[in-house]
């Protein structure tokens, strides 16, 4: 018997088992595919404060951007301190984003349009100027969640962890109203408490315990080039119309240019969002239009190859804020999913909040706006 269940083997996953094994408790992490096979796979690797709005969800991510410094010592994983640029190509646009840098309070640097390009000497001229923020930053996704498994799975002295891969969990034990484990494929699961870190999959892991989570399925494509000889972008690179998309509720196609480089010399190019099911199906118009936009803020790009496309599916909540908690209509269940396209980036603070929860600690941050009953509560 485990003091905890995970179900879930994405980043955030492993950072809550990654957590909860270092504050001393026994963990299993329960996944039907292989470690980081679902969104995490399909990432970015995002971890930015840049982005969000303030509140409870910009205060998580400066948390978590904090955590990921500190985690990037593990070793293992690329972890790209490189800065975030915002772009606005009109001066009204301008003016927002410097409002918005404004009410975060969190270090940022404005840029007029003739320094653009001391930050990035290949931008499209004609820009009216951007905000820098230097916490922004980038993970290997994948790698980064095999490292915090297997980080966790090492003695600290205290709990231990173990990866149960190829498990579907098809329902909950219980005793009277109480979780006390999971029904797999593979046979049940005891365990003391049950994280519910299915990500885009969340809702139908909490439908199963009969509680309610709305979270959706939300597209998005990625395209990469080839790799190149020289790198042609400094920074995580991306358009206001990022900001707007990723606070809007439309389940219609909407995209923004996003573009960096990593490591290996390839640029990563997005960014789409609609809300679709789970149809991976291939849109070359979407491609088509990503690729646009990105030769539109970085004409060098014109003439680079792409080579290959991806796409995943974001967990999308309603009020665009992730559950994170435990769930008052299930005693023994938690939850940790529905962080959309911020889950990457979310993961670590995700992960310590929640172990200090399970370890019968009061945690750092108020999950008070992340509860998971709250959309009963709105819908009453």
């Amino acid at each position: 018997m485990s003091d905890v269940i995970v179900v879930g083997a994405g980043v955030v996953g492993a950072a809550c088992a990654y957590y909860a094994a270092r504050a001393g408790l026994d963990v299993t992490v329960v996944d039907r595919g292989p470690v980081a096979g679902g969104t995490t796979g399909s990432g970015e690797g995002n971890v930015l404060v840049s982005d969000k709005e303030p509140g409870p969800e910009l205060e998580l991510a400066v948390l978590s951007n904090r955590l990921w410094r500190s985690l990037a010592g593990l070793g293992g994983f690329e972890f790209e301190p490189k800065g975030g640029l915002v772009v606005a190509e009109t001066d009204d646009v301008l003016g927002q984003l410097a409002e918005l840098a404004a009410k975060q309070q969190v270090e940022h640097a404005p840029v007029t349009g003739t320094q653009l390009r001391d930050y990035e000497p290949h931008l499209a001229e004609g820009l009216a100027g951007g905000v820098y923020y230097p916490q922004d930053a980038q993970v290997q996704p994948m790698l980064a969640a095999a490292t915090l498994l297997r980080h966790g799975a090492e003695s600290f002295g205290h709990g231990t962890l173990r990866l149960r891969l190829g498990v579907r969990v098809t329902g909950f034990l219980r005793s009277g109203d109480r979780v006390t484990g999971v029904r797999t494929s593979h046979g049940d699961l005891l365990g003391g408490a049950v994280v519910n870190a299915a990500g885009t999959w969340g809702g139908e892991v909490a439908a199963l315990a009969g509680a309610n989570l709305p979270i959706l399925p939300r597209r998005g494509f990625i395209l990469v080039t080839e790799p190149l000889r020289e790198p042609l972008i400094r920074h995580k690179v991306y358009t206001a119309a990022y900001v707007t998309n990723v606070a809007s509720d439309s389940a219609d196609l909407e995209t923004s240019a996003v573009v960096e480089g990593t490591p290996a010399g390839t640029v990563l190019i997005g960014a789409s969002r609609e809300r679709v099911g789970f149809d991976r199906t291939t849109s070359v118009p979407v491609l088509s239009r990503l690729a646009a936009q990105a030769v539109a803020l970085f004409p060098a790009l014109r003439d680079v190859r792409a080579i290959r496309s991806y796409c995943g599916f974001r967990p999308y909540c309603p009020d665009h804020l992730p559950v994170i908690g435990a769930d008052p209509r299930v005693p023994g269940l938690y939850h940790a999913c529905g962080h959309e396209g911020a889950g990457i980036g979310l993961a670590p603070a995700t992960g310590h909040l929640l172990a200090q929860l399970l370890a019968g600690r009061r945690p750092d941050l108020d999950l008070h706006p992340f509860r998971p009953d709250r959309f009963a509560e709105e819908a009453a």
